[in-house]
């Protein structure tokens, strides 16, 4: 099931992401606008476009919310990668994920003392 829904997930974001998709949507709804004086701006014809917009927007944002997260953690693991296996480099990082929010803030501040330091004059 995992794998279907990754390939679902991807390429839905394909499509949702492209011109083309946007295109049709700007279609969807010009049509959708074009038809109001034929229903005579009914409940019905606005119900129709208001359930068929949030159905879409609810389960687009979950494929995409997967997607995103997906990027996320293939990104964490690759600078976690680097970090491991650059010299020096301090392995409290690998998991900044981890992190409470005050301990990246103090995180924070000592990189900003680094690169005040560091700045040219």
């Amino acid at each position: 099931m995992n794998g279907t829904f990754r390939t679902l997930a991807d390429r839905t974001a394909l499509i949702i992401g492209s011109p083309w998709a946007f295109v049709a949507i700007l279609v969807v709804s010009v049509v959708w606008l074009l038809l109001g004086p034929v229903f005579d701006y009914s409940d019905t014809w606005q119900l129709t476009m208001n359930t068929v917009a949030s159905q879409v927007t609810f389960l687009v944002a979950f494929l995409l919310q997967n997607t995103q997260n997906r990027d996320s953690r293939a990104l964490q693991l690759k600078l976690d990668e680097l970090i491991r296996s650059s010299y020096g480099a301090r392995d409290q990082l690998l998991r900044l994920e981890d992190m409470s929010d005050d301990e990246l803030d103090r995180l924070q501040q000592e990189f900003d003392a680094l690169r005040q330091r560091r700045a040219p004059r």
